[in-house]
């Protein structure tokens, strides 16, 4: 199975080279992926195959695979139709766009695999992954025309409301798999309490989420504005792949849920609504493709009736018609393709004469669409007749449900007969074009024997699967099996009866109502048409509700933004504090005197800071806090933290004092906001609220101190001394790489904000100086002291970076390389080589910079992000879970005994990070202002000038 997923990516890589090669061709070789992959399927059909791999335990995510008899019936669609749908593709498309085109069959391979994924997937977490995945891949298939509105409209539609269904669906997961202590599917199943609340909480949520993949009514909508995708994507995604997710979900959930109070009335009413208000709109729209769209959604609704009630017989109905549905949708899907291909359009009122121009082509459309209409011997009859039979019988609904149940889906029957018929009719019949509708734009194409054989395989497939219905039964029937002891059985012929007469029933009364098809026309207002609506109206009034949010709250005035983000930070923990349980607290105000000294003088920082006017020393006062912090971690045992305060209340002095130099040295007196009694009271109470919380936090401890094991745990696991670098480096790794990611995204947005056109690029060097010439004669401590205006030059400050900046640079590597057993570590390292930078800086400006560091910030930061993220994963091509660090030790002849911690190329990115970071900052905030200062002193200088 890892093989199968394996060699899916594998071919999405490899996808748009091979098409931009071999043009359209490149589709063949793709297709071997589902199909190697099918033939493997077969090979181990219903052997409960099962991979087990631990990778990520302490958040339930392994990767846990079975293969039973569910997950082979939709593997076999998957990729037996994927791989029919690529060869498909080759006929389909030109080669006018290549690049494009091959970008699409690496999407649809993609696809594939992650489908694949879903089916097999006993994980619910893993099958969340897949399932959102899916997602992601249908929105850039169905968004492959992205120059067309319609198409983005279509493509953002499909992924707002199926991602929308997906989180509902992954709280219902997690609260199920919390209920039943696992988060493997076949646990759930055979643990969960279909009669407890919180169960039945999380299956309607469960179930909005397989409802809105499903496009069960009233979120079909987006299915039919799916439509606007090329038909390879309608075939495989709309009738054969990506909407049987949620009917495979329910499918697989049944047999231990079905019982619950919330699923019956769900999945029965909206299922047989689907396939009555979907059967009726099939009958009024004259595109193909929207013909089979509303019958895929009602098809849709009559699948999640069957898997849904929850007896062997149903489910045994409910899988032999999502066999049947697949066969024939995907093929007459396809043969609307063709269709289109060929003559132009798809507008049924437009077509004439195209079953005598295509009688082969009309053959395999008339075949499948039998098989739609449940007419014998083809296998959609064989799973409608079961049908019947199962709804009639199924002892677990009430009499007058079970009439219900059978009127619905005989009624909706009808509606398939009739618009099956009036797809074939409309499609191949020779008629008279209607008043008012022009003829096609170009005459009949004739389709090549490869692009009508697809399809023919799919309908030759229908009619086998029909005549062999007892050997589908032996297929199918181990799934029934799994909901109890199975009394009916799959056949062709079942003798005369009630189910047959039904089926008599719908035939006839479906062929008068494509009799009477002219009189069924499509109203103003369609009755599916208003979901559209309703979703365009949620979408207007989630857009007025927030301009009206942010109109209230984002006013463009900073104290009002950070007076609702500290009101928040008082009311909200005061409030849950208040209503939930709360321990007795104990509190020591201090354990010496200095910490009472130092206490003091950060609070008189602190209000100094809110009074003083010049800007310069409200910042040093700010800093002074901060370092006063540094210095009660140092007196508490923490010097890693200690020396990681001091180094970024350093660099964030210096920020500051670049970016003031854009302001006046004082406050205007009308921004000053001394001794305003509101703010006094917010900044008060949120002192006091944040000492109130974590007093109670820290009294709420009920068992011993995580911190006492982590000393000998850093040692023993991560084979360093230093507790806060193996933290950060090892057992906390993936919070680290978070952060880190974070840095990357502040720096790139802090220069975005300044470099308003070219976001990269290094900085110029001093050779680079316009006007720059070498004087021979004359010695600098810098490089760049010829290119400081005399003014602004200092020669103790170039005397004292000289000896400096190299000592500094040591200083910083002996950070790096000693802190995973002393105070130091990547950031601490990168902080103190930062720091040597902005010396350089100031110093000598930008072009003493470049000399310092001649690279692209971005590469830097890109480096150190690749570097850790290759750390994190690189444990998993070694069979380790991720993060995971190994320790080296070598006795060297000179060096003597070496331990070496593969968590220090972690440590290495984050130390480039670092450096990428304040490379990027001085960028930005220094030298991008510097450019803008002498631009405005040029222009002033050339004003007075004039």
């Amino acid at each position: 199975m890892l093989a199968i997923l394996l060699a899916h990516a594998s071919a999405a890589l490899l996808a748009p080279p091979a098409v931009r090669v071999w043009g359209r061709r490149g589709f063949y070789p793709i297709a071997l992926a589902p199909l190697a992959g099918l033939v493997w399927v077969i090979a181990n059909w219903n052997s409960e195959a099962e991979v087990r791999i631990t990778w990520a335990p302490e958040i339930h995510m392994n990767w846990d695979l079975r293969l039973d008899s569910l997950a082979s019936i939709m593997s076999v669609l998957v990729l037996g139709v994927g791989a029919l749908v690529l060869v498909y593709c080759a006929e389909y498309f030109d080669d006018d766009d290549r690049a494009r085109l091959g970008i699409f069959a690496g999407y649809l391979v993609a696809f594939a695999g992650a489908m694949f994924g879903l089916v097999v997937s006993d994980n619910m977490l893993v099958l969340f992954t897949f399932w959102e995945l899916t997602t992601v891949l249908s929105f850039l298939l169905v968004g492959h025309h992205a120059e067309q509105s319609t198409g983005r409209r279509a493509a953002l539609q499909a992924l707002l409301v199926t991602a929308a269904g997906g989180l509902a669906m992954l709280v219902g997961l997690v609260l199920l798999a919390q209920r039943c202590d696992s988060y493997l599917l076949s646990d759930v199943v055979a643990r969960a309490d279909p009669h407890d609340w919180s169960t039945n909480v999380a299956v309607v949520l469960i179930l909005i989420g397989a409802l809105s993949k499903s496009a069960i009514v009233p979120l079909h909508f987006w299915l039919p504005g799916a439509m606007i995708a090329p038909t390879p994507v309608s075939a495989y995604l709309h009738a054969a792949a990506m909407v049987k997710a949620g009917i495979y979900l329910v499918a697989r959930l049944a047999p231990g849920l079905s019982e619950a109070p919330v699923w019956h009335p769900i999945v029965l009413t909206l299922g047989i609504l689907s396939m009555l208000l979907a059967g009726l709109r099939s009958l009024q729209v004259y595109d193909l493709k929207l013909v089979l769209a509303f019958g895929t959604v009602s098809q849709l609704g009559f699948m999640l009736v069957l898997v849904g009630t929850g007896t062997p017989e149903a489910a045994l109905a409910g899988a032999a018609l999502l066999v049947a549905h697949a066969l024939f949708k995907g093929c007459l899907f396809m043969v609307v393709g063709i269709v289109d291909h060929s003559a132009g359009t798809r507008d049924l009122r437009r077509l004439s004469g195209v079953g005598r121009r295509a009688p082969v082509l009309c053959a395999v459309a008339t075949v499948a669409a039998l098989s739609m209409a449940a007419i014998p011997p083809l296998f959609g009859f064989v799973g409608k007749e079961s049908a019947f039979a199962a709804e009639l019988d199924a002892g677990n609904l009430s009499a007058p449900v079970r009439i219900a149940v059978a009127l619905g889906i005989v009624l909706g029957s009808m509606f398939t007969v009739g618009y099956s018929a009036r797809m074939v009719w409309g499609a191949f019949g020779t008629k008279r074009a209607a008043e008012g509708v022009p003829e096609p734009e170009r005459p009949w194409h004739r389709p090549s024997a490869l692009f009508v054989a697809p399809p023919a395989v799919l309908a030759a497939a229908s009619l086998a699967a029909g005549l062999a219905s007892p050997w589908m039964d032996e297929l199918l029937s181990p799934y029934a099996r799994t909901l109890g002891p199975l009394e009916a059985h799959l056949a062709l012929w079942h003798g005369w009866g009630t189910p047959l007469t039904l089926t008599l029933i719908a035939i006839a009364c479906g062929l008068v109502l494509f009799e009477i098809r002219d009189r069924i026309g499509e109203s103003v207002n369609p009755r599916l048409g208003n979901a559209d609506r309703v979703y365009d109206a949620v979408l207007r009034a989630m857009d007025q509700l927030s301009l009206r949010m942010t109109g209230a709250t984002q006013r463009g005035s900073l104290p009002l933004n950070q007076g609702l983000i500290l009101t928040t930070v008082v009311v909200l923990p005061l409030a849950v504090l208040f209503v939930g349980a709360r321990s007795r607290i104990s509190v020591r105000a201090w354990d010496s005197s200095l910490q009472l000294v130092i206490a003091l003088v950060m609070a008189a920082m602190a209000l100094g800071a809110t009074i003083m006017r010049n800007r310069l020393a409200s910042v040093l006062l700010v800093g002074v806090t901060g370092y006063g912090c540094g210095v009660i971690f140092a007196l508490h045992g923490a010097p890693d933290l200690a020396l990681t305060q001091f180094l970024v209340e350093t660099l964030t002095l210096v920020i500051f004092v670049l970016v003031l130099r854009k302001f006046s040295a004082e406050i205007e007196p009308s921004r000053t906001a001394a001794l305003k009694v509101r703010r006094a009271l917010l900044s008060v109470a949120v002192g006091a609220a944040v000492v109130t919380v974590a007093a109670f936090a820290t009294a709420a401890r009920g068992t011993e101190p995580i911190w006492h094991r982590i000393p000998s745990a850093a040692y023993s696991f991560g084979g360093g001394k230093n507790a806060v670098n193996v933290l950060l480096v090892d057992i906390r790794a993936w919070d680290t790489l978070g952060e880190i990611s974070v840095l990357v995204v502040a720096a790139t947005g802090v220069a975005s904000l300044m470099f308003r056109s070219r976001r990269f690029g290094t900085l110029p060097r001093v050779s680079e100086a316009p006007g720059y010439t070498p004087d021979p004669e004359r010695a600098y401590w810098l490089r760049a002291s010829p290119l400081v205006a005399p003014r602004d030059r200092s020669m103790v400050m170039a005397m004292t970076t000289r000896m400096l900046f190299p000592t500094i640079m040591v200083l910083s590597a002996y950070f790096f390389f000693a802190g995973h057993n002393a105070p130091g570590g990547g950031f601490a390292g990168g902080l103190t080589a930062g720091l040597a930078l902005v010396l350089r800086y100031l110093a000598g400006g930008r072009y003493e910079l470049a000399e310092a560091l001649p690279v692209d910030a971005g590469h830097v930061l890109g480096a150190g992000l690749v570097l850790s993220a290759g750390t994190a994963t690189g444990s998993l091509l070694l069979g380790a879970p991720p993060l995971s660090s190994a320790i080296i030790e070598v006795t060297l002849p000179v060096l003597g005994h070496i331990k070496f911690v593969t968590a220090m190329l972690f440590d290495l990115g984050v130390y480039l990070i670092v450096v990428g970071l304040v490379l990027d900052v001085l960028r930005s905030l220094g030298a991008r202002l510097d450019i803008e200062f002498l631009d405005g002193r040029t222009s002033s200088t050339k004003g007075g000038m004039r």
